[in-house]
């Protein structure tokens, strides 16, 4: 498609209207044949290519001033048993609902991923992928058995490669970059293949976790009104501190999952979100015991409303509630940060002096935190490329808006905001003992800003720790010509 052509503008943009390309053409492709002559095609003309699955990217790595050739993936959304390989086939495109629904409905299975419905496959497994069944069954990359990637090269040549993570698969590095090494680095992902390690047999119904049949899901919400700046330090105290306490494999607590987001004062409650295997023998004990732990000192007879309800109606609800994540027409922006240990005064103080600013009227501006650890920690820190394992929380800024004439304002808080939180290392989660970093799939260019990153760590300290060498070392074998890049890629050494 061309700029002649009607569907042209709808294409040439992901979710957030602030990133927008002008390229030559965009290509959508429908096989694995169909990206390569694509890629191809580029590679011989020089042209600047980028690649597009779900379009959630939260910078501008595919839609900038610089694109000339946009590869979009969204046609490539199948999600089928592979036979011959014995795993789960998905290809870049498929959306994480339709992942989910699919491997539930035909074989009772699923993967540890995301809780956005509209994400795409293909950047999301590349960053490691996790969500609400991550402290029990691990990340998604966790089971990733193998991955297709079309590569190019040193004298230009365009190939696809099947890498697997057998140990005597002389392309083992090329699957390892994609458990955790990020989207846009090495090549075109054209499928994936899951199967968890250890797996037996063929059979589709045994190859992948299994879900719990029913969830118990919790919800509280707590007043703002109710909250002084004690409360509120005694509240994150005791919300980290379990975490870290519960970070480790054995943890009693890999049935459950908790959720807490901190909107603005003048936006509404705190709210608590924590989802329970209601097959767990000890499922509601384990949930009163939660809320006990962290509603000590603040509320302490708060009572959460519980539903049970069938895994994939959850999973699905979920979901597809947050339907702001998903509106193409609001504008955003997001920054993330790993957590290790008990959240210190210092940053709790930050948190607390800007949610509770009234010099700025916006409902969407919160942090979030997520439940990380238990099996996700069970794998080593250089098995797979994401280096996170020995972290207890993720945590996501979010300020969404609508007017283009707002940006400056809107981002310059998320900077000024996230920047106050970790003043006392240089503006950024540089890993230590409290703090491990920032995750991947959540990219934030500010963070290779020495503006805004004044700590003597680097960006991509920050994402791949002690992998990054590594990585490099991968880039420079599968894209010697640097083909594929985007502003926080993978450099060659």
């Amino acid at each position: 498609m061309t700029p002649a052509d009607g569907r042209y503008r709808d294409l040439v943009r992901g979710l957030n209207p602030r990133y927008v390309a002008d390229p030559e053409a965009i290509y959508v492709a429908d096989s694995t044949a169909s990206v390569i002559e694509v890629v191809r095609k580029a590679v011989n003309e020089g042209k600047r290519l980028t690649v597009r699955s779900g379009g959630h990217c939260v910078e501008d790595f595919v839609f900038n001033p610089e694109v000339q050739v946009v590869l979009d993936l969204s046609e490539m959304n199948r999600v089928y048993f592979d036979a011959e390989r014995g795993a789960v086939a998905v290809e870049p495109g498929a959306i994480l609902m339709d992942v989910y629904d699919r491997l539930y409905k035909a074989w009772g299975v699923t993967i540890p991923a995301g809780i956005i419905y509209s994400i795409g496959a293909g950047g999301h497994f590349a960053g490691g992928g996790h969500g609400f069944l991550s402290r029990m069954h691990g990340m998604a990359v966790d089971h990733l058995h193998a991955v297709e990637v079309v590569v190019v090269d040193a004298r230009g040549g365009v190939r696809k490669v099947v890498a697997t993570r057998e140990h005597n698969d002389p392309n083992r590095d090329l699957w390892w970059a994609h458990t955790g090494g990020g989207g846009g680095n090495f090549g075109v992902v054209t499928r994936y293949w899951f199967r968890s390690p250890g797996a037996r047999g063929n059979d589709p119904r045994r190859i992948l976790p299994q879900p719990p049949a029913e969830v118990l899901f919790a919800g509280l919400g707590l007043p703002w009104a109710d909250f002084t700046k004690e409360k509120f330090t005694r509240l994150l105290k005791n919300y980290s501190a379990f975490h870290e306490k519960h970070k480790h494999p054995d943890s009693p607590y890999l049935a459950l999952t908790g959720g807490l987001g901190l909107p603005l004062r003048s936006a509404g409650p705190i709210g608590m979100g924590t989802q329970v295997d209601a097959t767990h023998p000890d499922a509601e004990r384990l949930l009163e015991r939660y809320h006990a732990e962290i509603l000590d000192g603040v509320a302490p007879n708060a009572k959460p409303h519980v539903t049970r309800m069938p895994w994939l109606r959850s999973t699905l609800q979920r979901a597809t509630t947050n339907s702001q994540a998903n509106d193409p027409a609001l504008r955003s922006d997001f920054k993330s940060a790993m957590m290790r240990g008990t959240m210190p005064d210092s940053q709790i103080d930050a948190l607390y002096r800007y949610l509770t600013r009234t010099d700025v009227d916006n409902p969407t501006i919160s942090v979030s935190f997520l439940s990380f650890g238990g099996r996700i920690n069970a794998v080593g820190r250089n098995d797979t490329a994401f280096p996170h394992r020995d972290c207890s929380l993720n945590l996501l800024w979010t300020v969404i808006w609508n007017d283009p004439a707002d940006d400056a304002k809107f981002v310059g808080w998320n900077r000024e905001f996230y920047g106050a939180v970790y003043a006392e290392t240089g503006g950024v989660p540089v890993p230590n003992g409290v703090t491990g970093g920032s995750y991947v799939n959540d990219a934030d260019t500010d963070l290779a800003d020495p503006r805004f990153n004044t700590s003597s760590a680097a960006w991509h300290d920050l994402y791949y720790r002690d992998n990054y060498s590594r990585l490099q070392q991968v880039k420079a074998k599968w894209d010697p010509r640097n083909f594929f890049r985007h502003k926080l890629s993978v450099r060659l050494p």
